[in-house]
């Protein structure tokens, strides 16, 4: 069925942003996962074509967009390609909107610019080692003392933790009746004393996309580095979620639709028993199921990419559609793989390292135990 989301300048847009990716990442794709991180230098050639700061006003060096349909189309053109740029996806969808929504001018203009060249990447750090998804109960604290704030604590699973120079951190700064009240965002910058990045964590997938832990000791934060509100960092937080959530479905369907397309290819030229394995039943009907699938998913994330442009995508929605994308991309990286029987298990084939990046998925920016949870509460149940 034909899209309607897109429009001829977001077509132009795509062929860009496949060019700059064929250009700066794909020759490299293969060396930066065995190397598990992407270097430095690859945000400012991103940023030069256009891909960092697509909804940062262009007085700060950024794109001016209002929309969110050009993030959507790098982020799909992103999830198509050999090396999935997580710190890209981070910084533009989740990351920079909290700049643009909470920051005061001041702020924008002291942070936003370097956020758009690429100079200074940015990171959110919510996560700690023993709370998981309970962010109310996170240990991290500030103590104000005088201009400052004194932060300690550790962060663990940061997504591009190691070359952030910007970290927003969620620390507790007062104790009130309410767990939710009482947190509060603060801006960390690279080189302030204190701030240490601990060792790369090794993951199952997204190999190339570098994941820290990240500690705080008596780390001297100013007073106007607070983002937002002193206290509302629950609220801040929840008020992004929706189109965090947006952009990991967004991401998973383009995923799941380059795996059809991958495995297609394959069992085409694929023999077995003297002919292709495209002419068995099996293939045939998984394939065909898995298609017709991915595309009805497809027409719910544009959809919510719509409501989301129009300020009207509600938690509730955002937390469909990132389920139900999520768990078909998940599906379809088992069946796809399976239908390269032991082929699919090397990886040298894009289908393994899909299969192995899929996973997380499910897990990051909120589970889908989680998403289940936000749906069921507006069920009424």
């Amino acid at each position: 069925m034909r899209r309607t989301i897109f429009d001829e300048t977001h077509a132009a847009f795509r062929q860009t942003v496949r060019k700059i990716l064929a250009q700066e990442v794909e020759p490299h794709a293969e060396r930066w996962e065995d190397e598990g991180i992407v270097p430095r230098e690859l945000y400012p050639r991103l940023a030069q074509g256009g891909l960092l700061g697509l909804q940062i006003p262009e007085e700060h060096g950024g794109g001016g967009q209002r929309s969110f349909l050009y993030n959507a189309v790098v982020t799909e053109e992103i999830a198509r390609g050999s090396s999935f740029l997580g710190q890209v996806n981070l910084h533009m969808n989740v990351v920079v909107p909290y700049f643009l929504h909470l920051a005061t001018p001041a702020q924008q203009a002291r942070w936003l610019p370097g956020m758009a060249s690429g100079a200074t990447m940015g990171a959110i750090a919510m996560t700690e080692p023993g709370t998981g998804s309970d962010l109310a109960g996170m240990a991290t604290t500030a103590v104000r003392e005088g201009d400052h704030w004194i932060l300690n604590g550790a962060k663990t699973f940061i997504t591009g933790g190691a070359h952030a120079g910007l970290v927003i951190v969620v620390a507790r700064t007062a104790r009130t009746e309410d767990r939710r009240g009482g947190l509060t965002l603060l801006v960390v910058e690279d080189g302030t004393p204190g701030f240490t990045r601990g060792r790369p964590l090794r993951k199952l997938g997204l190999h190339a996309q570098d994941t820290t832990e990240l500690f705080f000791t008596d780390v001297r934060v100013p007073v106007e580095n607070v983002l937002g509100e002193e206290g509302g960092a629950f609220a801040h937080l929840t008020s992004n979620l929706p189109q965090e959530r947006l952009s990991i479905a967004v991401g998973s369907q383009a995923m799941s639709e380059a795996m059809i397309t991958e495995t297609v290819e394959y069992v085409t030229s694929r023999q077995v028993f003297g002919k292709s394995l495209a002419t068995f039943q099996n293939t045939r009907f998984t394939l065909a199921a898995l298609a017709a699938q991915a595309e009805s998913v497809r027409h719910m994330v544009d959809r919510a990419l719509a409501e989301l442009d129009a300020g009207e995508l509600s938690a509730a929605d955002a937390a469909k559609a990132k389920l139900v994308a999520t768990e078909l991309q998940g599906r379809i990286a088992d069946e796809c793989l399976q239908l390269h029987g032991g082929y699919g298990y090397v990886r040298e084939y894009p289908i393994a390292r899909r299969y192995a990046d899929a996973r997380v998925s499910r897990i990051y920016g909120g589970s889908n135990e989680i998403m289940k949870s936000i749906i069921a509460k507006s069920l009424g149940l």
